[in-house]
């Protein structure tokens, strides 16, 4: 129980310091960033591009990264925030201007951040250049979720262990169902 306790007590604290730690023009930034990855836009909008541009290479990451994104989205925000009802953190933590419109929705776990890790990490074996560009606005959209007073920092984690497993989901299941099923 004691590890529980400090666990908790460590994701409030950076929770927490979070928001005190970043200049509000860097917090500009990141909002910019996180409202442009709201709904998925960034990440279709990355997939159109890929998928325009980048040949056969380009068409195969982009519908990587949409399929890990879709089903990181379905673990996240359909099963994951229905079973757990984890509170946002207190608002008086953070600056007004970062809480005013935030969900309401569950805290735990972050679709965003699941959303960004998946669609970064499924293009990246495709065309790693790509999955290197992602890697910027997924890490920024991750840190803004904390930032913002959206999301604690483990619920940013388990966001992040959500996209990593949908990504590799995605990369491995058609071996593994002509393996087993043909």
């Amino acid at each position: 129980m004691r590890l529980l306790a400090g666990l908790r007590d460590a994701d409030r604290a950076l929770s927490r310091q979070a928001a005190s730690r970043v200049p509000p023009g860097v917090g500009k930034v990141l909002s910019a960033v996180e409202e442009s990855a709201e709904g998925t836009k960034l990440w279709c909008g990355a997939a159109a591009a890929m998928a325009w541009r980048g040949g056969w290479r380009g068409r195969k990451a982009a519908v990587r990264g949409l399929v890990a994104l879709t089903m990181a989205q379905l673990i996240s925000n359909g099963l994951c925030k229905q079973v757990v009802e984890r509170p946002r953190p207190p608002k008086e933590w953070f600056p007004p201007d970062e809480v005013e419109d935030r969900p309401d929705s569950s805290s735990f776990p972050s679709g965003h951040t699941a959303a960004a890790v998946a669609f970064t990490v499924a293009v990246a074996p495709a065309w790693p250049l790509a999955g290197a560009l992602c890697a910027v606005p997924a890490a920024m959209v991750a840190f803004e979720r904390v930032q913002s007073g959206a999301h604690y920092t483990t619920d940013v984690a388990a966001g992040a262990a959500i996209g990593l497993a949908s990504a590799w989901l995605t990369h491995r299941a058609p071996r593994l169902i002509l393996r087993h099923w043909l």
